[in-house]
């Protein structure tokens, strides 16, 4: 189980069908109080990194106000890449890629954003395999593929203890 004293637990996700195509993202938020918040969105053409960091970028946004320590679980490499590692580089070059002198990184748009929604705050960033049965990761997915195709996807906002899955069990990853 994971230790959330005084923390803000985050899954996130995204799905794109196509790549690019019809996309959507998830994301669910495990508040200290003992609240678990769902969110999800959608874009009609789009690809799956955008709609791995829009997952981060609708979770950060709900949360802004909020000081404690925050945990993004996430089955998405790029946003831990850019996020732990790539993002100095590309701010120190002017948002450009190393090597490619005149290219702009990739979702520039996002990133920013997502700097501008971290500043100040303390972000650790954790990966979970896809699809091997950790639960908040397969509820985001679940939230982003259904939201992706066109699914009516109902979203829960209320207590943990009424929560229908055991968001913080993170099976094999701890």
């Amino acid at each position: 189980m994971i230790d959330r004293k005084n923390k803000i637990i985050i899954f996130t996700d995204g799905a794109s069908k196509g790549n690019p195509g019809p996309g959507g993202f998830g994301a669910v938020i495990v508040l200290p109080e003992d609240k678990v918040v769902e969110l999800g969105g959608n874009e009609k053409h789009t690809t799956n990194n955008r709609m791995e960091l829009s997952g981060a970028i609708i979770a950060l946004t709900k949360i802004l106000t909020r000081k404690e320590e925050i945990i993004i679980y996430t089955d998405s490499k790029y946003l831990i890449g850019g996020m732990t590692t790539w993002i100095y580089n590309w701010q120190k070059n002017g948002w450009k890629v190393a090597g490619h002198k005149g290219y702009d990184v990739a979702n520039r748009d996002l990133w920013e954003k997502l700097v501008d929604l971290s500043k100040g705050k303390k972000i650790n960033y954790h990966y979970v395999a896809g699809h091997a049965g950790v639960k908040g990761n397969e509820r985001c997915d679940e939230i982003a593929s259904g939201l992706a195709t066109g699914e009516n996807i109902s979203l829960y906002q209320g207590a943990l203890s009424k929560y229908k899955i055991n968001i913080l069990d993170l099976g094999r990853n701890e």
